[in-house]
């Protein structure tokens, strides 16, 4: 193939050419679901004192605009709101996902494409398209990976998706999108997956830079910059991958769509220990009134595939902490009595109930498992008693995945446990119906009658 029309080359002109028409209503459902979600996800995170102060710091010292800052209710310019947005987005582990992407397409997507949306005036047709195909093309670049163990996926493939994005609704023409995303795909971080085991929240700052590099790289190629021959493919098998597979990258484009087969969540976590969380309810099903005392447990057993395993910190310093440790995640939905946010709080963490539990489990790694891994995410989890029974639960498909898709009453209460607190119930009810109606809309900027 010559390079007009390789894989990078279909990428490319996948996303700057293919009409609102082509793409699948199915699709378009998922892009607002995944939409909603997050706006409620950013804006919880926005909250934290980490981002209040970060915000204030970036606004004040930054150009106004007019796109949001996600929880903070106020605007600024794409390329800052962008950046606190896509920060806020990863800060509670909370946000959208696809297991065959390896990563999380929609927040290194979604902050820079409504953000330069919005500072644009462009229409919610435009913003919705915008999303769907550059998801789709970061989604296949993260398929065609074999990303590196110690690698976080933040800060990654999104540069190219975001910029891709924001290329698409500056109207950059199709043939120049190939260097671009040569360009982006060369700007990306040098992430990595201890951040997650020491609890460091620079972590959450690698999705901001997707969303900030994306933007800057569409004016890097404005000015005439130029990517390498195949930055793509450089970046992915050699820097931050153990192999790239091109072809793996545009099999079935326009045909077969990644978008719909992600996930979205019930539990602030890392995606990893939410299968082990099915399992652990699979057990308590088995139990009288599906709960066991936590005074009652002698240990607990848990076999997983190696990036379950791979979250087995027993002793999370504080919330952050909480997101990547399986044993804390089962120890604090045992003891219960909080909400999906305050179990993996640091109140949670303070709680000896809780420190108890968790020392008593064991995890490893089943290598069959992960031989399996991602067609199928196994984890067994036996709670072992002190009357002698054994409780034994097992998950095969974690939750939320297309084959075992999150009840929607289960995604409305998750929006409204989030937005509402923020908002208020009318707010909240109305910047949902014009995110799920978004289409309609003739100026993002201009989305809802508040600033949320």
């Amino acid at each position: 193939m010559d390079e007009q029309h390789d894989y990078l080359d279909r990428l490319a002109r996948f996303v700057g050419e293919t009409p609102w028409a082509a793409i699948p209503a199915q699709v378009l459902a998922r892009t607002r679901e995944i939409l909603v979600d997050s706006i409620a996800v950013y804006a919880t995170g926005m909250r934290a004192p980490e981002l209040t102060a970060l915000a204030d710091r970036q606004i004040a010292a930054g150009m106004p605009g007019r796109a949001w800052v996600i929880g903070h209710g106020r605007t600024s310019n794409a390329q800052d709101a962008a950046m606190l947005n896509g920060i806020a987005g990863a800060w509670l582990d909370f946000d959208e996902g696809n297991t065959l992407a390896n990563g999380h397409p929609g927040v290194q997507v979604i902050p820079a494409a409504l953000a330069v949306a919005q500072e644009r005036g462009a229409s919610g047709r435009d913003l919705l398209a915008a999303i769907a195909l550059s998801y789709e093309a970061v989604a296949r670049i993260g398929r065609a990976t074999r990303v590196k163990l110690i690698v976080n996926p933040h800060g990654t493939f999104g540069v190219m998706g975001a910029a891709l994005a924001v290329a698409r609704l500056s109207g950059m023409p199709a043939s120049q999108l190939r260097n671009l995303a040569s360009l982006a795909a060369s700007s990306c971080m040098a992430t990595n997956r201890h951040t997650m085991q020491d609890g460091a929240t620079v972590r959450n700052w690698y999705a901001g830079h997707s969303a900030f590099m994306g933007q800057m790289a569409v004016r890097l190629a404005q000015a005439g910059f130029s990517g390498p021959k195949d930055g793509v493919n450089t970046t992915f098998s050699l820097v931050l991958g153990d192999g790239f597979e091109p072809e793996v990258a545009v099999q079935g484009l326009g045909e077969h769509w990644m978008l719909p087969e992600g996930y979205l969540k019930l539990y602030p976590t890392a995606r990893y220990a939410h299968s082990a969380i099915d399992a652990l309810f699979d057990a308590l099903g088995r139990a009288p009134g599906g709960t066991v005392a936590p005074e009652a447990i002698e240990r607990i057993d848990v076999r997983a595939y190696k990036m379950a395993a791979f979250l087995s910190n027993k002793a999370p310093r504080d919330w952050f902490g909480t997101r990547f440790s399986v044993p804390f995640a089962l120890a604090t939905l045992i003891v219960g009595g909080r909400d999906a946010l305050a179990a993996f709080s640091n109140q949670a963490v303070a709680d000896p109930h809780v420190q108890a539990v968790t020392a008593k489990v064991d995890l490893s790694e089943d290598p069959a498992f992960t031989a399996a891994y991602p067609a199928t995410q196994r984890v067994d989890i036996a709670i072992r008693l002190k009357d002698g029974r054994t409780l034994e639960g097992r998950s095969d498909v974690t939750s939320g995945e297309p084959s075992r898709p999150h009840a929607p009453a289960a995604l409305a209460r998750k929006y409204l446990d989030l937005a509402e607190p923020l908002w208020g119930a009318a707010r909240a009810a109305q910047l949902r119906d014009a995110l799920m109606t978004i289409e309609t809309c003739p100026d993002v900027s201009r989305l809802a009658d508040f600033n949320p």
